[in-house]
């Protein structure tokens, strides 16, 4: 089993920034995993945010964040980051970290956490 575990959500102004954390633990996790992170909006479907390959070699995104959020991992910590900057209103919503699967724009991961709320008010 793999459990993760997302932290650092919560309220911020329009244009602030905001820290997403998610740590992973569990018998079967490995850090030959891909990690991501999807959103949920209030009244939409979940969606990518963006994904990292095992050595932090590769990213992808989604168009509406690129050139703001950026991720990174330490698997020494076995820890997915998501940095995010300029954040807006739009930007509102449930945050889900996401290992396994393969690291691509396409993203179907394995394992979810149980989400942190972001709330960016105007």
């Amino acid at each position: 089993q793999v459990q993760l575990v997302e932290s650092g959500g919560g309220l911020v102004q329009a244009g602030g920034s905001l820290r997403l954390s998610c740590a992973a633990s569990g018998r079967t996790f490995s850090n030959y995993y891909a990690m991501g992170w999807f959103r949920q909006a209030p009244g939409k479907e979940r969606e990518f945010v963006a994904v990292i390959n095992w050595s932090g070699g590769t990213t992808y995104y989604a168009d509406s964040v690129k050139g703001r959020f950026t991720i990174s991992r330490d698997n020494a910590k076995n820890a997915v980051y998501l940095q995010m900057n300029s954040l807006t209103p739009e930007d509102t919503a449930v945050y889900y970290c996401a290992a396994g699967g393969q690291p691509r724009s396409e993203y179907q991961p394995v394992y979810w956490g149980q989400g942190t709320k972001v709330t960016v008010s105007s």
